[in-house]
């Protein structure tokens, strides 16, 4: 099954980075949002746990080591063309993580490129839909999430 026009939602996982009022965001390279900032994720791969899959796309995409915390937001994305049809469609778990080792980024896989950002910063840069409404929580409950 292809990612455009699925025969049903696709699982994928999102690693929300933080290290003290620090976020990793990497520039997605691929559609739906291509050239937009989000955080690091990806599709859950047949027969991987959902925390492998959080570790497996936050080294894939940031070269960094994470420790994976709790399960924070379920989001749900679709898109749909021009004819109503459904072009895309996932089902997200954004997960806190914190940095296990070094804390220097490096884009891979299909993002453009990923970087450390102080969260009001981040809000400033062209943001998918979904990171955007994160990012407002996160200054709005900044303290719950230290």
């Amino acid at each position: 099954m292809g990612r455009e026009y699925p025969e049903y939602p696709i699982l994928s996982v999102g690693a929300i980075i933080l290290d003290g009022d620090m976020i990793v965001l990497v520039k997605r390279g691929a559609q739906p949002s291509a050239g937009k900032w989000s955080i690091p994720g990806g599709a859950v791969e047949i027969g991987e746990g959902i925390v492998d899959a959080v570790k497996r796309e936050a080294f894939e995409e940031t070269g960094l080591t994470v420790e994976v915390k709790s399960l924070i937001e379920v989001v749900e994305y679709v898109e749909r063309d021009n004819n109503g049809d459904v072009k895309y469609h996932y089902v997200i778990l954004d997960f806190m993580c914190k940095p296990a080792g070094r804390k220097i980024v490096r884009p891979g896989g299909d993002v453009l490129d990923a970087k450390w950002f102080r969260v009001e910063e981040a809000l400033t840069l062209p943001l998918t839909i979904s990171t955007r409404k994160l990012l407002l929580k996160l200054v709005k409950y900044r303290d719950i999430f230290r």
